[in-house]
């Protein structure tokens, strides 16, 4: 009977001394499993925030189109009637009552007051049937009175406003009117800007 007890005894301390083995061996198992996590976790964080020098560029290069884009000084599209008005002084244009003294001018001088290039004059002859400039023998143009305002029209459109040449000559035929007030407008504001600007220097 004893011998008996001491083996059912001997038999229970058996079973506790594998579940303990087994519960340890478990134990073990997870703590590697958390440890191959977190090296896992280790290596990715480095992969994340190993440098990639292209993607680096490619990130500076947008950060800086993407502030360029929210300066506000940045103005898109056609330009506003005061930028406008700033331009008009690189045109030379004589008043009306001068103007209309000479029936013709010559081409040269007419590039200089509208500060453009004799080739670009011509272009614009080309494009533009409302310039019809007189030709000599030698083949000299000469450009009347209407047409000086006619050009006037065009460097308006092409110059200031960043017209096309198709959009220009689509604009011309449909508000030619409102164009011609316009650019009055823009000469009358110019002259008496040029005017205070003349009384300031007098004054001091």
């Amino acid at each position: 009977m004893q011998q008996q007890l001491f083996l059912f005894d001997k038999g229970d301390k058996n079973k506790e001394i594998v579940q303990q083995t087994a519960e340890g061996i478990a134990m073990r198992e997870k703590e590697e499993k958390l440890l191959n996590d977190e090296d896992d976790n280790e290596e990715k964080i480095a992969e994340q925030t190993t440098i990639d020098p292209f993607a680096t560029a490619r990130q500076k290069e947008d950060e800086k189109i993407e502030q360029l884009l929210l300066m506000p000084n940045i103005r898109r599209g056609r330009k506003s009637f005061k930028d406008m008005d700033e331009e008009a002084i690189l045109v030379a244009v004589p008043d009306d009552e001068v103007l209309f003294k000479k029936q013709y001018y010559p081409m040269r001088t007419v590039a200089e007051w509208f500060g453009v290039t004799l080739s670009q004059l011509r272009k614009w002859e080309n494009e533009f049937d409302i310039l019809q400039p007189k030709k000599n023998a030698r083949g000299d143009r000469f450009f009347r009175p209407e047409d000086v305002k006619n050009l006037e029209l065009i460097y308006h459109l092409i110059r200031r406003r960043k017209f096309t040449v198709a959009g220009a000559k689509q604009y011309l035929k449909e508000n030619k009117t409102k164009l011609q007030n316009t650019v009055q407008l823009l000469d009358a504001l110019n002259k008496f800007k040029q005017f205070l600007l003349e009384l300031r220097a007098i004054s001091e």
